[in-house]
């Protein structure tokens, strides 16, 4: 069987529980013929613990390992103007409306999913590709106790020196890099819960690590360099940022989708910050962290997350849409530019090119912008991240 044709196959054979309607997800009931799934909830006070929190929490129904960031080759690194590349990798657990006491081994009881995506200017395009399958099947691994998540040909891993690594084998490019963290993870929210809503079951646990050094190579064609060629090894390095969330509920009733941002500043500080938007566009939550750079690098060897509350700002962001850019592969309409206001501060954000749009329909069933940006303050440049747009192809649904 081709990887194209197993790809569509085991994608249907989860449509039903990534697919099933919202108020089915909210409510807790499930499609004809399954079982109806106690997820475990997220509750405030719990705190994290690690290593046992960089791990998977297969009783949740949701969870992601996020890395996004900016490279730079090193061939290229003495010289200020030369070529950046935005990556992202994310890898997905799902826990299904299957029954978990079901005894057979083919039984969809946890999907993991994963999508990757180089940014390259010089093609105007994301380059991108994504897989799903079966926890359990072969090559499908995610655990618990220990980030180490892959799927067949697609690893997130990390070592007990606290660096991660991926390895990625897609279908235009692949990736080796290693991302070593700056500090301890930074809790968000209060010690990690974090609240995504009015009620509070819609929360999420959920960490950071930003300011991650990221070293290593990725495989494409020379259509990055001067003249299109046979795919060669490129060395990098770069900035990332990493998210690891898990949830079990999180978007209102209401809720079309979310625009969400990780920046990593040029004075070694960062900024999160995210509002869930409304079918009419209005913004149901928000929130925002800005971690400054001694809370970053934090303690060394810390077994909890560092949360500082006395040295990181939560005040509610604002969004102000500067620039629409709309696909023409599916219709949608994004604010690819935009003005964010955290406190006192305004952070302007221009897409490092407006095409970072991901189609991720074969896998968690959505399409999606996830970009690349500057960050100006001021007129002036002060850092780089990441700006994620769901919700306005369709309306999302986890």
């Amino acid at each position: 069987m081709s990887r194209r044709r197993w790809l569509h196959t085991t994608a249907r054979a989860g449509a039903v529980a990534l697919a099933a309607p919202w108020s089915m997800q909210r409510l807790g009931a499930t499609p004809s013929g399954t079982t109806a799934i106690d997820y475990a909830p997220v509750l405030p006070g719990r705190g994290l613990q690690f290593p046992a929190d960089f791990g998977a929490h297969p009783a949740f129904r949701t969870e992601w390992w996020y890395v996004t960031g900016w490279l730079h080759p090193r061939e290229l690194a003495a010289d200020p103007s030369g070529q950046d590349i935005g990556v992202q990798v994310t890898f997905f657990r799902s826990r299904t409306t299957h029954p978990p006491d079901n005894p057979s081994r083919f039984a969809p009881t946890q999907l993991v999913l994963a999508h990757a995506a180089l940014a390259l200017p010089r093609r105007g395009r994301l380059l991108h590709d994504q897989a799903l399958a079966r926890a359990g099947s072969g090559g499908v691994v995610v655990r618990s106790g220990e980030t180490d998540v892959h799927l067949p040909r697609w690893r997130f891993w990390r070592e007990a020196d606290d660096r991660y690594h991926t390895t990625i084998e897609a279908r235009e490019f692949s990736l080796g890099l290693r991302f070593t963290p700056a500090g301890p993870p930074i809790a968000q929210g209060d010690r990690g819960y974090s609240r995504k809503g009015p009620r509070p079951e819609q929360a999420s646990h959920y960490y950071s690590r930003p300011q991650l050094a990221v070293d290593g190579s990725i495989d494409v064609d020379s259509g990055i360099g001067s003249r299109p060629g046979p795919r060669r090894r490129i060395e990098v390095t770069g900035r990332a940022w990493m998210d690891h969330e898990w949830s079990s509920e999180i978007l209102d009733r209401d809720a079309a989708g979310w625009d969400w941002i990780g920046l990593n500043l040029d004075d070694g500080s960062a900024l999160m910050a995210f509002r869930i938007r409304a079918l009419d566009g209005h913004t149901i939550w928000s929130h925002a962290r800005v971690i400054d750079a001694a809370s970053v690098r934090g303690p060394a060897r810390a077994t909890t997350a560092n949360s500082d509350d006395g040295r990181a700002e939560s005040p509610t962001p604002t969004f102000e849409v500067l620039r629409v850019w709309q696909s023409a592969a599916s219709g949608a309409r994004y604010p690819v530019a935009m003005r964010v206001t955290v406190g006192t501060r305004t952070f302007e954000l221009q897409p490092l090119f407006d095409d970072q749009e991901l189609d991720a329909r074969a896998s968690s069933g959505t399409i999606y912008w996830e970009g690349a940006v500057r960050v100006l303050e001021r007129g002036q440049p002060v850092g780089r991240g990441y700006l994620e747009l769901t919700g306005y192809w369709q309306r999302m649904r986890l």
